[in-house]
C-alpha cells in the first residue's frame, strides 16, 4: 500500500478494496448523517453511537401500531407480544458474545446491571475483599465498584487494586496482570476488567484472565460497552462469570437502549444465588400469580427486575437482525481487520511520525486511537478541524482522538479520506 504515491493510485486502490467487499452492501442498510451542504458525514463514531439501521423505524412503528390497534392486549398478542419480547433478542445477542441462550438477557442499562451482578459476586471477607479494575477505568465503572466495596463497609483505598500501564506504555501489560492475580488471588474477590479498552482500543486477554482467576476462586466479570458488536468472544466457553454491556454503539440500537448482560450457566441455574430480586424475574409460570415470593427464573432473566421499554428492544431488534444477515461476528472481524490495517497503513504512509497510533496492532477491534505528535500542534485542536470539514470523530481527555471504521457500514474510501482530511487539518493547524 506505501508504494502508491499519488492520490489517484490510493483512493483507486481503496475503491477496488471495497468492490471486493462482500458486506459492502449493508452499507445501504444504514442511514449516514449529512453535513449542512448535503455530503455524506465521515461517520468514524460507532465506538460511541452506532448509526441508524433503515430498518429500526418500521420495526419501532410495529410497537406503536400494535399499542395503537390493541392496547393492553398487545402484551400478548401479535407477531411480536411484548410480554415475552426479550426473549426475541436472546439467540442472536448470544450468539454475537460467545454465549448459550440462557445465559444472556437484554435489561436496564450497562451500569445498573453492573451493579446487579456485583450485588450477586461481590462477596467480601476479612480475608478476601479486593476488586481489580483498571485505573483508566470508564468513569461510571470505577465509580459503581469503589460504592459496592464502601456499601460493604470497606474502604476503596485498602480494597481497590488499580491495574495501570507500564511506564512509556498507553496499553495494560497482559503478562503483570497475571502476576497480580498470581500474587495477590488470595485477597481478590472480583476481577472486573474490560473487554476493549475504551480510551486506547486495546482488547485484553479475557480467556487467560478467566482462567488464572478461577483457578483461585476469583469472580471475573468483563465490561463489553466496547467489545460488543466488535470483536470475537466466546464467554461460554471461556467460563466468564458474568459480563455486561450496552446496546447502543456498535450495536447500533439508538441513544441510552437497552443494555445486555451475561451470566453463565453454572451461576444462572442456581435460583438460590442472593441478588437484587425483582418482579420479572420471577419464575414466568407463576408471575401473574401476584404473590410476594420470588422464585428466579434459572436463566440470566432471574436478575431482571421490571418490565422492559418494548420501543427500545425493538431497535436492538432491527440491528441484530443485520448482524444476523451479516453472517455473525466472523466474517464482520474479518472485514474489521482488514479495514484497520489499511488505515493504520495509510496513516504511516501519510503522515508518518506526525500521528502516533497507541492501540496494539494485534489485540484489538475496529477502534484506532491516535495521538498527535506534530509539534506544538494540539490534539483537540485537529479533532475540532476534522469535525468542521465533516469528519466524525472523538476526542477523549488528555490527548487522544478516536476513530473507529465499524464493518458493517464504514468503506476502505471512507478510511482513505479520512487520512486525506485528517493530513489537512494538520496542515491548517502548522501553517
Amino acid at each position: 500500500m506505501s508504494e502508491l504515491r499519488t492520490y489517484d493510485e490510493r483512493l483507486d486502490l481503496a475503491r477496488e478494496l471495497d468492490r471486493s467487499d462482500e458486506l459492502a452492501r449493508f452499507r445501504d442498510e444504514f442511514h449516514i448523517p449529512q453535513q449542512v451542504n448535503g455530503d455524506p458525514v465521515l461517520y468514524l463514531t460507532g465506538h460511541s453511537l452506532g448509526l441508524q439501521p433503515k430498518r429500526t423505524a418500521s420495526y419501532v412503528q410495529e410497537v406503536l401500531d400494535q399499542w395503537q390497534r390493541l392496547g393492553v392486549r398487545g402484551h400478548f398478542e401479535g407477531d411480536y407480544p411484548w410480554s415475552p419480547y426479550h426473549e426475541f433478542l436472546t439467540e442472536p445477542m448470544a450468539n454475537l458474545v460467545g454465549a448459550l441462550p440462557h445465559e444472556v438477557v437484554m435489561m436496564n442499562s450497562l451500569t445498573v446491571n453492573l451493579h446487579l451482578m456485583l450485588a450477586t459476586f461481590y462477596k467480601p471477607t476479612k480475608r478476601r475483599h479486593k476488586i481489580v479494575i483498571e485505573e483508566g477505568a470508564f468513569p461510571s465503572d470505577y465509580q459503581a465498584v469503589i460504592s459496592q466495596i464502601a456499601w460493604h463497609g470497606y474502604s476503596p483505598d485498602e480494597s481497590l487494586i488499580k491495574v495501570k500501564p507500564p511506564a512509556g506504555s498507553d496499553t495494560i501489560d497482559n503478562e503483570a496482570l497475571r502476576l497480580l492475580i498470581e500474587e495477590q488471588g488470595h485477597e481478590i474477590a472480583v476481577i472486573m476488567l474490560p473487554g476493549v479498552q475504551y480510551y486506547t482500543g486495546q482488547k485484553l486477554w479475557m480467556n487467560d484472565i478467566t482462567t488464572l482467576a478461577r483457578q483461585r476462586d476469583i469472580a471475573v466479570g468483563f465490561d463489553l460497552a466496547h467489545a460488543a458488536g466488535n470483536v470475537q468472544m466466546s464467554l461460554h466457553d471461556w467460563n466468564v462469570d458474568f459480563a455486561v454491556w450496552c446496546s447502543y454503539k456498535y450495536l447500533n440500537s439508538g441513544p441510552g437502549s437497552v443494555g445486555g448482560c451475561f451470566v453463565h450457566e453454572r451461576h444462572a441455574r442456581n435460583v438460590d444465588l442472593p441478588r437484587l430480586a425483582g418482579w420479572w424475574g420471577h419464575d414466568k409460570a407463576t408471575r401473574f400469580l401476584m404473590k410476594n415470593e420470588f422464585q428466579a427464573i434459572p436463566t440470566a432473566e432471574g436478575w431482571q427486575l421490571s418490565n422492559p421499554p418494548i420501543l427500545s428492544l425493538a431497535a436492538i431488534r432491527a440491528s441484530l437482525d443485520l448482524f444476523t444477515e451479516a453472517g455473525g461476528m466472523e466474517p464482520l472481524c474479518h472485514k474489521s481487520g482488514l479495514l484497520t490495517s489499511y488505515l493504520q497503513a495509510q496513516l504511516e504512509s501519510q503522515l508518518g511520525d506526525r500521528v502516533n497510533v497507541i492501540t496494539p496492532e494485534v489485540d484489538r477491534g475496529c477502534q484506532l486511537s491516535l495521538q498527535i505528535d506534530s509539534g506544538d500542534i494540539q490534539g483537540r485542536q485537529v479533532h475540532d478541524r476534522l469535525l468542521e470539514s465533516g469528519v466524525e470523530t472523538d476526542w477523549r481527555e488528555p490527548n487522544v482522538i478516536r476513530a473507529a471504521p465499524a464493518p458493517l457500514y464504514n468503506s476502505f474510501e471512507d478510511c482513505f479520506h479520512f487520512v486525506e482530511k485528517l493530513k489537512e487539518a494538520l496542515e491548517v493547524q502548522e501553517s
